[in-house]
């Protein structure tokens, strides 16, 4: 759970840029100089030597490979057990720590917002659950993020107060080994390998299931980057994040309008335009484009064919006229973590570090 809320989006030696985008929905083809490997033995081979049930771990991320038909190379598994063991320590449902605390200081938030008396749902939430024990017990030796999901989803059904707290939405949004999105495992389900026998939320909680969309999410797109340090950004902050952050920052060089570097280029929750979009605006004259056209391109921006847009290739075209030099094609996102889980400040520049650092250490390991 990256965050009761929200995550705060939420991660390899210098690799030809073909490589990377061999790791895409595409298929593109893997490099010739880039050998594949057994994925099994090199799981087996490269993950700390204290992980347990070694073989189970390396037929699921195997079966993720082999299903999405990604390419096998020593990077790319390199890059998947270090988000996991950043994300979680190999553990399909880790323990996170003040988790019962967490979690009524959420329910507390929601209910403040609906300016539903405390006690009310304190009282609430005394009656029995489906387990027998009440839902506040339950909630006071809350441990893990699969525990709080099923007594959230119990609250949804049982109890009429949790309906007008959390509408139909269970808010724990993010789980499994690799901490990825609930939303977007359930967006990204075709070519699941395994029969499901319960929902996806509930795949995700499971080691197999959360390795396969943690995997699809950090591989399985298009992404022309020189470093898989940009991948794990996105894996952070979202698809094609670094890409955009630099189109932004592109932005900004050009027109003079300090942007926060993002790498959202519109706004997802209203149909006004964000700011990114208001100072592409700023250069309609100077791109020979209309606003109309301006927005259809940045509407592009969660897709690799947005680099390949007038608006990408004429601000770039005009932001370094004006600065004498090239700009960056690829820029970590400038992006806060918000999480109720962080104690500390932390950065989508900082989790795509610290992966990228384990990568590392993964590649030069032989134990």
């Amino acid at each position: 759970m990256s965050g009761l809320p929200r995550r705060g989006a939420l991660s390899l030696s210098l690799l030809a840029s073909l490589v990377l985008a061999g790791c895409s929905s595409e298929k593109r083809a893997t490099a010739p100089d880039v050998p594949t490997v057994d994925v099994r033995q090199v799981v087996k081979q490269k993950m700390p030597s204290r992980i347990k049930d070694r073989d189970g771990w390396a037929q699921d991320i195997a079966t993720a490979f082999e299903s999405q038909k990604l390419p096998a190379t020593l990077e790319n598994v390199c890059s998947v057990l270090a988000v996991t063991e950043q994300e979680s320590g190999y553990t399909a449902d880790p323990v996170v720590p003040g988790l019962s605390k967490i979690a009524w200081q959420e329910i507390d938030r929601r209910a403040a917002q609906l300016h539903i008396p405390a006690f009310l749902v304190r009282t609430a939430l005394k009656i029995p659950s489906s387990t027998g024990k009440s839902y506040s017990e339950r909630l006071d030796s809350v441990t893990t993020e699969k525990q709080l999901s099923a007594i959230f989803d119990d609250v949804l059904n049982r109890v009429p107060l949790g309906q007008r707290l959390f509408g139909s939405l269970n808010p724990v949004h993010t789980g499994g080994p690799m901490q990825v999105s609930i939303a977007f495992a359930e967006a990204h389900t075709d070519g699941y390998p395994w029969k499901r026998e319960g929902s996806v939320r509930e795949e995700v909680f499971n080691r197999r299931g959360g390795m396969w969309f943690g995997i699809y999410h950090l591989l399985n797109y298009p992404a022309d980057y020189s470093r898989s340090l940009y991948r794990f950004a996105d894996f952070n902050a979202g698809w094609y994040a670094s890409r955009n952050a630099a189109f932004q920052n592109a932005v900004s060089k050009a027109s003079g309008v300090k942007l926060a570097l993002d790498g959202d280029l519109i706004r997802y929750d209203s149909d006004e335009p964000g700011k990114t979009e208001l100072a592409v605006r700023k250069l309609a004259a100077q791109l020979d484009m209309s606003e109309s056209a301006i927005h259809s391109a940045l509407r592009k921006g969660d897709t690799l064919e947005f680099d390949q847009t007038s608006l990408y290739e004429r601000t770039f075209a005009l932001a370094e006229k004006k600065n004498g030099k090239a700009l960056p094609r690829e820029v970590l996102p400038g992006i806060q973590l918000e999480s109720p889980k962080i104690t500390r400040q932390l950065t989508t520049a900082w989790f795509a570090k610290r992966v990228d650092e384990r990568r590392a250490r993964c590649v030069g390991r032989t134990n």
